[in-house]
């Protein structure tokens, strides 16, 4: 019985570490708190967007209600996700 129950739990490891390793998704979600100029800044200097680049998922997100900034594997989304909810933007990884 101790070894099935082991089993399960190495079942569920390997499940979200291959979850964490598949393409995810950084969303953008457009907000009225934000400035165009604080939501540009904030992707170019944190996910390493172009102005223009930048520009373009502002009006995504504003026009759209969201926008994907970012795409990669879970941990190397999960900081940008951070550094961005600390600059006050609405973003999740999906």
């Amino acid at each position: 019985m101790l070894k099935n129950s082991i089993d399960i739990e190495e079942l569920i490891e390997e499940q979200v570490d291959t979850k964490k390793d598949n393409q995810n998704n950084l969303v953008l979600f457009n907000d009225n708190i934000n400035s165009f100029d604080h939501v540009i800044f904030c992707l170019t200097m944190i996910c390493d967007h172009n102005p223009v680049q930048a520009h373009q998922c502002a009006l995504i997100a504003h026009n759209n209600g969201k926008c994907i900034i970012k795409t990669g594997n879970y941990l190397k989304l999960e900081k940008m996700m951070y550094d961005l909810i600390d600059s006050n933007l609405t973003v999740e990884i999906q």
